[in-house]
């Protein structure tokens, strides 16, 4: 029979073998297939064997073949594949869904004579990026944060790749002040026309799903340009996406759809898993086939993380298995605290020749920072997977070098005015263009006590940052910062800050601990700024080290498809992942489900040896390590007896101060108080909901509502 001589002959010429799940979904072509492939399954062989089958048995014409993979990386590297198994034959169309929508858009744009223009990318004046922070800037009057613009980004492509109508943008969860506002604004300013039409690559799809929803021409042609359709990484498929699929097939239904729902990490992108799970329902006669053979991992790799995912409930019922024989267990390595971890790898890996076959993978970027530092330090070269880190040029780190400037010269107005607003002193704008006026290059400080018109809680506060700033001349880089933290009350601002305006203080808190710790290896400002710069410009120039003899840095979400010897999960503690507790997700299913998911496609990275990293104290704070790590071991060790918790010592509440305050009417700015812990100080500042007292060391801020409760404070 012709498909058995394909086999052998490609088992001779390659050396490639199929299992017989994968010689059935080579042999499946008529009608619609959904192929459900467990990670290290051999999805990329098989698809790539399928085409060749279609071709070379089949007789089918390769430009009758669409390919759709999720990015262009993995369309390139498909294609490359497929070259190198079947030399001889022409290539097949192998794009991105963006790039098949983007022919779709072009084609109904030229017949309709629509004159447009994509704003992707660094059109000067008309790009994306800078007509929202345009429009940011005037509903709120506050520039954007780069984290803020691209969670509103990432806003705008969730609500279109999920379709969600306009009176259900609200019900979207992010923290982008008038987010609403602002997109509806957005979509005004590129559909006014003038001077033509703006499209981003959301818009692509969007507008491509319409033409092929009402041109019946244009649908025609797209359908009967291909015969067969396959798509790859189809759990990362938005449901714009999926529908364009279903209207290109709609007539032949010569579907191949590869994916697998257990490594869906994509759903704030739009990406719709459950999809899938309708497999059935969009196309009745569909057939299912699962390869679950794993061949990347060993035995005691693939079956933890198979029992590990079978906890998610939105999945097919399939089990990931593996002919490979163990050779190590997972470890699990919990230490004291986090300052140990980069040390703890270094000690690993420098015992490693072959570096390049080991990853460490982490949630989020600004894990990358310590490592990136302690591993120049100790001369292990790495490559970091993703190279638009963005910790060295965040607001935060501008300011806090802007805090260290003027410790150089505090008659530095300029430097002042980009900063005055960071001090806890409430200065008003009016106030900063009365200094502005004083030309005398004396301190700013003694310039706003002679010249600038204040209250008097603010002279106090003035006088204090005049004596800190005199303070930081003797003080080592790390003792500035802690000044300029506590003393110049910046940590203060960033809480209301992330109240007002939606930012993550736990994420800002992270960046103000991790350039601490950086500092605390300088000597000098100079020194301290000069390894910022130094490590900024060290993580740009890792991306030449890929293929090289190197340590790979990945998140998680960028390790999807790679693969590696050794792999290093650190930071594996609860409120990074899981980003919540079960207690804070209750309800919330999907997205606890996803959290999983992630976890899953971190271990299934690993070829022999799988390593996951918590500790006990963070920045000088307890933390929980990560639930999912007591999973694991519960996996790995069945048997064991659970050891008795130990009883969480009952903490006595103190008995309410008699002579507390507990009327809010009495608190007034210039009063007197004496707090419980912190002594004798004066109220400075108050609004409905905070109190802000400054002590004879330090300034703090407590709620009102607490204060009046347990009695902290009395008259003094």
């Amino acid at each position: 029979m012709q498909y058995i001589d394909f086999f052998t002959k490609k088992k001779n010429e390659l050396g490639v073998i199929l299992n017989d799940v994968q010689k059935e979904a080579v042999l499946t072509n008529d009608g619609p297939l959904l192929l459900l492939a467990s990670p290290g399954s051999g999805k990329t062989t098989t698809i790539i064997m399928k085409i060749g089958y279609l071709i070379e048995v089949l007789g089918v014409d390769p430009s009758r073949i669409k390919a759709v993979t999720f990015s262009r990386a993995s369309a390139k590297d498909m294609e490359e594949r497929f070259q190198r198994f079947f030399p001889n034959l022409p290539l097949v169309d192998f794009s991105t869904i963006h790039s098949l929508a983007y022919r779709v858009v072009r084609e109904y744009f030229a017949k309709q004579r629509i004159d447009y223009q994509l704003i992707e990318g660094t059109n000067e004046g008309l790009n994306k990026k800078m007509i929202l922070r345009d429009l940011y800037k005037a509903i709120n009057n506050e520039p954007i944060t780069e984290d803020q613009l691209e969670e509103l980004i990432t806003f705008i492509s969730y609500i279109k790749n999920k379709l969600i109508p306009e009176n259900e943008w609200g019900s979207v969860g992010i923290k982008i002040p008038k987010k609403e506002e602002i997109i509806k604004r957005y979509e005004t300013f590129k559909n006014s026309g003038t001077p033509k039409l703006l499209l981003d690559f959301d818009d692509m799809l969007i507008i491509a799903n319409q033409v092929l929803e009402n041109n019946q021409d244009i649908l025609s042609r797209y359908q009967q340009r291909y015969d067969y359709v396959l798509t790859d990484e189809s759990q990362d498929t938005s449901l714009v996406q999926h529908y364009i699929i279903e209207k290109l097939v709609n007539k032949h239904q010569n579907l191949c759809v590869v994916a697998d729902e257990d490594q869906s990490i994509y759903s704030w992108r739009g990406a719709e898993p459950e999809y899938l799970l309708d497999f059935k329902q969009i196309y009745p006669n569909a057939k299912i086939l699962m390869m679950v053979q794993n061949y990347r991992s060993t035995k005691d790799i693939v079956e933890v993380a198979n029992k590990f995912i079978q906890q998610n409930k939105k999945r097919y019922n399939k089990n990931m298995f593996t002919n490979n024989l163990p050779h190590k267990p997972i470890k699990i390595k919990t230490l004291q605290d986090y300052k140990l971890q980069s040390n703890y790898l270094i000690k690993q890996i420098s015992k490693m020749d072959n570096l390049q076959d080991v990853a460490i993978l982490y949630r989020n970027n600004s894990s990358a920072i310590l490592l990136l530092d302690a591993f120049e330090k100790a001369n292990i070269p790495f490559y970091m997977k993703d190279v638009d880190n963005r910790f060295f040029h965040h607001w935060v780190v501008e300011d806090i070098k802007n805090f260290m400037r003027l410790s150089y010269n505090t008659s530095r107005v300029d430097v002042f005015e980009r900063i005055y607003s960071k001090f806890n002193g409430y200065l008003k704008l009016s106030q900063m263009e009365e200094l502005k006026r004083v030309r005398n290059n004396e301190s700013v400080f003694d310039n706003l006590l002679s010249f600038v018109k204040l209250e008097e809680y603010q002279k106090k506060k003035i006088q204090h940052f005049k004596k800190t700033y005199e303070r930081m001349h003797d003080a080592t880089p790390k003792r500035i910062l802690q000044m300029i933290r506590d003393d110049l009350g910046f940590e203060r601002v960033l809480e209301f800050r992330s109240e007002k305006f939606g930012y993550n203080l736990n994420n800002l808190v992270e960046i103000l601990n991790t350039l601490e710790q950086i500092a605390d290896s300088t000597e000098t400002m100079v020194d301290f700024v000069n390894r910022l710069n130094h490590l900024d410009a060290l993580m740009k120039t890792s991306k030449f080290n890929k293929g090289e003899n190197a340590v790979t840095f990945s998140t998680l979400h960028s390790s999807k498809g790679l693969e590696f010897q050794t792999v290093y999960m650190i930071d594996l503690i609860d409120g990074i992942i899981p980003s919540k507790s079960k207690e804070e997700d209750e309800g919330a299913e999907e997205e606890r489900e996803e959290e999983v998911r992630l976890f899953y496609v971190g271990m299934t990275r690993a070829i022999a040896h799988l390593e996951l990293i918590s500790y006990e104290r963070k920045f000088h704070a307890p933390v929980k390590k990560s639930e999912f790590i007591d999973q694991v071991y519960k996996i790995i060790h069945p048997n064991e007896q659970k050891k008795p918790s130990k009883q969480e010592k009952k903490v006595k509440e103190k008995p309410i101060n008699p002579n507390g305050i507990k009327e809010r009417s009495i608190l007034k700015i210039g009063l007197q108080v004496k707090h419980i812990v912190f002594g004798s100080g004066e109220i400075v500042f108050i609004d409905d909901e905070m109190v802000e007292i400054c002590f004879e060391q330090s300034h703090k801020k407590f709620l009102i509502s607490t204060c009046l409760k347990q009695g902290f404070l009395e008259i003094d």
